[in-house]
């Protein structure tokens, strides 16, 4: 799997079950309808969000509204276990990598998501106590079975995902990150620089820093949105978030947003950054508005 497999932005399902009434089938629906008729047609997931309750949503939406899961590439995660009503048998919260865990982990979700097999199955945490042969293995193992297409992990650094692939015959696909001109880390961390000499594909969680970006007031915020604003004007969009994922965009590790909303004016000016390619300077103002400094 490449870049070219997944769709240049991924609707992150997070939050299908954040609104209760929006948490049903037919309001879930529409949300991955609006996402397909604007070009994305990747979609994350993760067991554990909206406390193991987004998958099922998920899954009855496209089974009651028989939406086309040709069309579709499905992304999941597994790993992290929550204290939960729905997992009782959790008695804390912990990371599990071991092959029990993966294996039934990827059965539920197979079984919530209505379908036959995940395009990509992430880590979601690094463990510990992973064991990159066993795990390995179980790679191995869901991949023959055809339950699983591709590897990949999210929040590992560059030294966690080489001892990882150490052990792995399957090569891991992708390092899904958090990532946005509020959280510059990876562009010093060695996770992007890793990306493009492996070949994996970054995805950046939380682009927006969670809204923050567009709601806080402190004096770094405010310089990033000043930037943004006089950018948009430049490129003649309505939106300063479009230049903030235009950014993340121009990136050569050819960075996959992954974004937290649901809302069709959100998706528009997200999908209108695929459009913008930023000046070199300008990538650099943007830049400098984060760390609040010229490059050393």
């Amino acid at each position: 799997m490449n870049n070219a497999a997944i769709s240049p932005l991924v609707f992150g399902a997070w939050r299908l079950a954040d609104t209760p009434a929006e948490a049903n089938a037919d309001a879930v629906a529409q949300k991955i309808s609006m996402a397909l008729e604007h070009g994305i047609t990747s979609f994350d997931h993760a067991d554990i969000y909206g406390d193991y309750t987004c998958e099922e949503l998920f899954g009855a939406a496209v089974e009651k509204h028989k939406l086309p899961r040709s069309k579709m590439q499905i992304i999941t995660k597994c790993g992290i276990k929550l204290i939960s009503k729905n997992r009782p048998e959790h008695g804390l919260k912990t990371y599990d990598t071991t092959r029990e865990h993966v294996m039934r982990s990827v059965d539920r979700s197979l079984k919530n998501l209505k379908t036959d097999f995940i395009d990509l199955l992430l880590i979601h945490r690094p463990d510990p106590l992973m064991n990159p042969a066993e795990l390995s293995e179980t790679f191995n193992t869901l991949h023959k079975q055809g339950k699983v297409k591709n590897f990949g992990v999210s929040n590992f650094t560059p030294a966690q995902v080489r001892m990882l692939q150490s052990g792995m015959n399957q090569k891991l696909v992708s390092n899904q990150i958090e990532f946005s001109l509020l959280h510059t880390e990876p562009l010093y961390n060695g996770q992007l620089d890793q990306c493009i000499e492996m070949g994996m594909m970054p995805m950046a969680w939380s682009p927006l820093a969670g809204g923050r970006m567009f709601a806080q007031s402190e004096e770094r915020t405010r310089r990033v949105r000043e930037t943004l604003t006089q950018l948009a004007a430049k490129y003649n969009t309505a939106q300063p978030e479009t230049i903030a994922y235009a950014w993340l965009l121009r990136h050569p590790a050819r960075i996959v947003p992954v974004l937290g909303t649901g809302k069709a004016e959100r998706l528009k000016a997200a999908v209108a950054a695929l459009k913008i390619h930023l000046e070199h300077e300008d990538w650099f103002h943007l830049l400098k508005a984060a760390v609040g400094h010229d490059v050393p």
